[in-house]
């Protein structure tokens, strides 16, 4: 966005000014008209939020007031929810807290990972910071202002859940929706992969996928090859993984483990 912004030469700040009150007099200088923050991990200073003339917008990659803070779309996944969202809505003090200008709705599969539900957030996203814009330019009275029920408010910190062991612990859809919960793959997310011990060596789960097929071996337990993926039973059921992460590489689980191994728990943070 940067050099995008420098080849229309178009004058570019570095986007932590935005925690300095005297930023605030450089944006009055300048004129703007609005504050779009996206994707911004910055707090913006309170004198900031009130210099733009129309005002400050966020695009929040959840739905509001049920998912404020960090990572909506990994702990929507890891709840097993059905459906997520996206909001845009006007930078008040506090975070995540202003009143909702627009949201869009959408369902979220069994396929899903983070990395999709992300994607398709930022496409939904773009969508309505343009819609906001038009509005901006035509009417800025116009731009709704709809205030958040802060009764439904849920706000979600840094980091990622942690679990006492992951096959002692997790019956098979949690497993399974925490795999997606932390895959981005091929990006990097902000949770790490869950990780397992095979032996001495210590892998990464990064695809995992429900079987419905019921279990009774230990948890943990390496059972069918099945194609390139392998099943590994969890406290209820069998799960099949396809890929892991071993040593900075991604291979088919059926490159690594073999019938009978025992997969072992450690922490996943």
């Amino acid at each position: 966005m940067w050099k995008v912004a420098e080849n229309f030469g178009l004058p570019v700040w570095p986007v932590k000014m935005v925690k300095d009150s005297e930023f605030a007099r450089q944006v009055r200088n300048a004129e703007v008209d609005i504050l779009l923050n996206v994707h911004s991990l910055y707090i913006i200073n309170d004198e900031v939020i009130s210099a733009p003339r129309i005002g400050c917008f966020n695009l929040h990659p959840g739905p509001l007031p049920r998912y404020a803070g960090l990572n909506a779309p990994n702990w929507a996944i890891l709840r097993g929810e059905t459906s997520h969202g996206v909001t845009v809505h006007k930078i008040e003090p506090g975070i995540d807290a202003g009143h909702i200008v627009y949201q869009s709705m959408f369902k979220i599969s069994d396929h899903d990972t983070a990395l999709t539900v992300s994607t398709r957030c930022i496409r939904e996203g773009v969508a309505m910071i343009m819609r906001l814009i038009e509005a901006a330019a035509n009417d800025p009275s116009a731009i709704p202002l709809i205030p958040q029920d802060l009764s439904q408010r849920e706000y979600f910190k840094r980091g990622a859940p942690v679990f006492d062991g992951l096959f002692r612990s997790l019956p098979a859809r949690q497993f399974v929706n925490l795999v997606r919960a932390s895959d981005y793959y091929p990006l990097r997310g902000p949770w790490d992969s869950p990780r397992v011990k095979l032996g001495s060596s210590v892998i990464s789960i990064l695809k995992a996928q429900l079987t419905g097929i019921s279990s009774t071996s230990p948890a943990g337990t390496v059972g069918q090859i099945t194609g390139a993926g392998a099943q590994v039973a969890c406290l209820d059921e069998w799960v099949n993984i396809s890929k892991l992460m071993v040593e900075g590489k991604c291979l088919n689980a059926s490159e690594v483990l073999r019938q009978g191994d025992q997969l072992k728990d450690i922490t996943n943070n």
